[in-house]
């Protein structure tokens, strides 16, 4: 499953226009302001309805597919002990993968706990590893380059997506790898909100909606699109639990939340690897 996002709302940008107008960029980012939760429901949660258990991103609870499209893409690009940046790299397992040819990584989170998981993974692995503790682009100008920038599931985090996309692309001697669900990751959940409160919830940002906004920055990326299992069952406890919360209903109420995750469609969760050669040299 996708990372959720870490605040209550992805506010739009000062000027941002509704979810049909404007740039490419001001779209992306009035459709995510449409994921906030209305007050007076987050009023009645009993536990903060955002954020993702630590332990969920260590490295080794995320296993890589070896073949998936964007580690591909990301090892014909490295060189025999080349360098990853990381952004939003959580604990570690897009560019733990890596490694080898990888040797140097770096990874960028705003989770204190999430760089220490990564901290402890890349020193197992045998990789030298660097840290930075903050949101991107903000930290961008403490980080070095590196040969290969990843960025796996944090897009739909992100409103201000432009000096985002922008900043990866400085920061990549080769190549940017960038993966995203096709969807918003929290459409997979749209319908219980519905069932739980009448709520109708946003159908985008999608892939597509990034795509624009590169279009836009006259970027042109390598796009394949593919369908994966889902990390988790539906009914797993721990995946109940973390639905509950986004939900903002109390504890008592799972198990009529895990009723209504199993009759959801299992078909998998569609996502979309775009990467793009870099122009910088230094």
């Amino acid at each position: 499953m996708s990372r959720p996002p870490t605040s209550s709302a992805a506010d739009a940008p000062e000027g941002a226009e509704g979810p049909g107008e404007g740039t490419a960029a001001e779209r992306w980012a009035a459709q995510l302001a449409g994921w906030k939760i209305p007050r007076e429901i987050e009023a009645q949660a009993t536990e903060p309805p955002w954020g993702f258990p630590a332990a969920v991103f260590k490295a080794s609870a995320r296993p890589q597919e070896p073949d998936s499209p964007p580690r591909a893409a990301a090892r014909e690009a490295l060189p025999t002990g080349g360098s990853v940046l990381d952004v939003g790299c959580g604990g570690g397992a897009g560019a733990l993968s890596l490694v080898p040819p990888a040797a140097e990584l770096t990874g960028v989170d705003s989770s204190a706990e999430l760089l220490a998981l990564f901290a402890a993974d890349a020193a197992a692995a045998g990789a030298t590893h660097r840290e930075v503790h903050g949101s991107w682009p903000q930290v961008a100008p403490a980080v070095p380059a590196a040969d290969v920038v990843i960025c796996h599931h944090v897009v739909y985090n992100v409103a201000d997506i432009e000096p985002f996309l922008l900043a990866l692309g400085e920061h990549a001697r080769r190549r940017v790898v960038v993966e995203l669900t096709a969807r918003h990751p929290l459409c997979a959940t749209s319908s219980l909100w519905q069932r739980f409160w009448g709520l109708d919830r946003p159908d985008g940002p999608t892939a597509d909606d990034l795509l624009a906004v590169l279009a836009d920055l006259g970027v042109e990326p390598t796009v394949v699109r593919g369908n994966r299992p889902a990390r988790r069952e539906r009914t797993d406890p721990a995946q109940v639990a973390m639905v509950r919360r986004q939900l903002c209903l109390a504890p008592e109420r799972e198990r009529e939340v895990a009723a209504a995750l199993a009759e959801l469609p299992d078909d998998g969760v569609d996502v979309v690897a775009l990467w793009w050669d870099a122009s910088r040299t230094g």
